[in-house]
C-alpha cells in the first residue's frame, strides 16, 4: 500500500456519475436508455478522461490491472454462461400448482450456483412464464424468481454472482464459497415458503375454469441443447482449475492466468456452431443484454479504480470496521448502485484496513487477503441485497422485461420496494445477519 499514490476524493466523481446514471436514467429517460450506444457513449465519456488522468498520475498498473484482469474475464464470463444457457431450449407445460412453482424455483436456486444466476434466470424464466400462462395472478412469481434465482441462489461458487467472480479473481479459493451453504440454505428455504404460502393463497383466487383449462393442457418437459450443459461443467471446471493456487505456475506472470479465458471463450464458441440454430432462436436469444452488460461496466472498471485506491489508502479513517457493518453498508449500496462494484469496493476497504493495521489481525484467518469474517459479511451482503431494487443485479431488468414482453404487469421501481423487497426480503436479510453475522 505505500506504493500507491494519494488519490483526491473528486476523483472518484466519475464513478458516481457512472453508477447515478444506470440508477437514474432508466427512469428519467427511458427512450435513451434503452440504446446500447447510448449506454457506450455515457462509459466513454465518463471514463476515457478518467483513464488519461490515471496515466498521467501513477495508476497506470492500477488501470491496466482493472482493464486486463477484472473487466476482460468478467465480461467473458458472463458472456459465456449467457452464450451457454441461451442453446439451452425447456418447453412443455405441467400444471401451474404453488407446489410445481415453488419447486421450480428452488431448482432455479440450485442452478444459480451452477450456471451463474444469469444462465439461470435466462434458462428458467420462460418455462415458468410458461408453466403459469394459464393463470391470471403470476406477478408474485416473477417477483420471487428475481429475488431466488437472479440473486439468492447464487451464493455458493464464484461462477454464482458477479461480485463473487471478482472476489475470486483476487485470491478468494474457489471452494471457499462452499462455507457460505447454511446462509444460502436458510436465505432460499425462508423465501420458499413464503413464496409457497404466497402463491397458495393466490392460487385460490383463481378462476375455477383457468384451472381446469390448466389442468387438462399439460405437455410433458422436455430440454433440447443438453450439450450445452457439458459446456457449462467446463466453464466451471475451467473457473476451478485454471488459476494460480490449483496450477502454481501460472503465477509467474499475471498474463498466464488468462488462458482460462481462451478456454472459456472455445467453450462458448463450441455453443453457438454446434448448437442447432432454432434452441437459440426459441428462447429470443439475442447480443442486446450481454452488449448493455459490457458498456455499462466499461465505464464503471474504468472509473472505480481511483475510488478503490483512494479506500485502501484511506481505509483506516473511513470507520467501517466490524462484520455487521460490511454486511448492511455494502448491501445497501448494492441496492440501489450495482453488486459488482459494490463487494470490489469494499473488498479494497478491508484489504486497506488489514495494510494500514496488520497488528490487529495477526491472528484471523486470512482469505483473499482480508479476514474472512469481512469477507463473508461483503459476500452475503452484496449477493442477496442486489435483489432489493431492479439495479441490483444484472438479471433482475432481464427478467422483469422478459416478463413485460408477455403482458404481464410489473410494479416500477419504487413499488418493487415497498410492495415486495422491504416487505420480504429486507426482514429475511436481517435474520440472517442475526443468525450468522456478527
Amino acid at each position: 500500500m505505500e506504493n500507491l499514490p494519494s488519490i483526491p476524493l473528486w476523483a472518484g466523481i466519475p464513478f458516481a456519475l457512472m453508477l447515478g446514471a444506470i440508477a437514474i436514467m432508466p427512469l428519467a429517460t427511458p427512450k435513451f436508455w434503452d440504446s446500447n450506444r447510448n449506454k457506450l457513449i455515457v462509459a466513454l465519456v465518463l471514463g476515457i478522461p478518467t483513464a488519461i488522468w490515471m496515466l498521467f498520475n501513477n495508476l497506470s498498473t492500477e488501470l491496466e490491472h482493472a482493464m486486463m484482469f477484472d473487466y476482460l474475464p468478467f465480461v467473458i464470463l458472463l458472456g459465456s454462461l449467457f452464450v451457454i444457457t441461451g442453446g439451452i431450449y425447456i418447453s412443455g407445460d405441467i400444471e401451474s400448482t404453488p407446489r410445481n412453482n415453488t419447486i421450480l424455483l428452488a431448482i432455479g436456486a440450485i442452478f444459480a450456483s451452477l450456471m451463474g444466476t444469469t444462465g439461470a434466470a435466462m434458462l428458467l424464466i420462460r418455462p415458468l412464464l410458461k408453466i403459469n400462462s394459464e393463470r391470471k395472478r403470476k406477478t408474485h412469481s416473477v417477483l420471487f424468481f428475481i429475488a431466488i434465482v437472479a440473486n439468492a441462489g447464487g451464493l455458493l461458487t464464484p461462477i454464482g454472482d458477479p461480485p463473487l467472480f471478482m472476489l475470486y479473481l483476487r485470491g478468494v479459493p474457489f471452494t471457499w464459497f462452499f462455507n457460505l451453504l447454511p446462509e444460502w440454505a436458510v436465505t432460499n428455504l425462508i423465501l420458499l415458503t413464503i413464496y409457497f404460502i404466497w402463491d397458495s393463497m393466490q392460487y385460490k383466487k383463481e378462476n375455477p375454469e383457468d384451472i381446469i383449462f390448466d389442468r387438462t393442457n399439460i405437455q410433458p418437459i422436455r430440454v433440447q441443447g443438453s450439450m450445452n450443459f457439458v459446456l457449462l461443467l467446463g466453464v466451471v471446471l475451467s473457473v476451478a482449475i485454471i488459476n494460480p493456487l490449483m496450477i502454481p505456475s501460472l503465477g509467474n506472470s499475471d498474463y498466464a492466468t488468462l488462458i482460462r479465458e481462451v478456454v472459456i471463450i472455445g467453450l462458448a464458441a463450441c455453443s453457438l456452431i454446434f448448437t442447432k440454430k432454432e434452441f437459440h432462436k426459441s428462447n429470443d436469444f439475442t447480443w442486446h443484454p450481454i452488449l448493455e452488460v459490457a458498456y455499462l461496466f466499461l465505464g464503471i472498471f474504468i472509473t472505480m479504480v481511483p475510488v478503490l485506491t483512494y479506500l485502501e489508502v484511506n481505509a483506516a479513517n473511513i470507520g467501517i470496521n466490524t462484520p455487521v457493518q460490511f454486511y448492511y453498508i455494502t448491501g445497501l449500496l448494492s441496492s440501489f448502485l450495482d453488486n459488482t462494484p459494490t463487494a470490489v469496493t469494499f473488498y479494497s476497504l478491508a484489504l486497506g484496513l488489514v495494510e494500514h493495521s496488520p497488528q490487529l489481525f495477526a491472528h484471523i484467518p486470512l482469505v483473499g487477503n482480508i479476514p474472512a469474517h469481512y469477507l463473508s459479511a461483503i459476500s452475503i451482503g452484496a449477493v442477496f441485497f442486489g435483489s432489493m431494487t431492479y439495479i441490483g443485479n444484472g438479471p433482475n431488468f432481464m427478467v422483469k422485461s422478459i416478463a413485460e414482453q408477455q403482458k404481464i404487469p410489473m410494479p416500477h421501481f419504487f413499488e418493487y420496494m415497498y410492495k415486495f423487497s422491504l416487505l420480504v426480503l429486507l426482514p429475511t436479510f436481517i435474520i440472517v445477519q442475526l443468525l450468522f453475522i456478527h
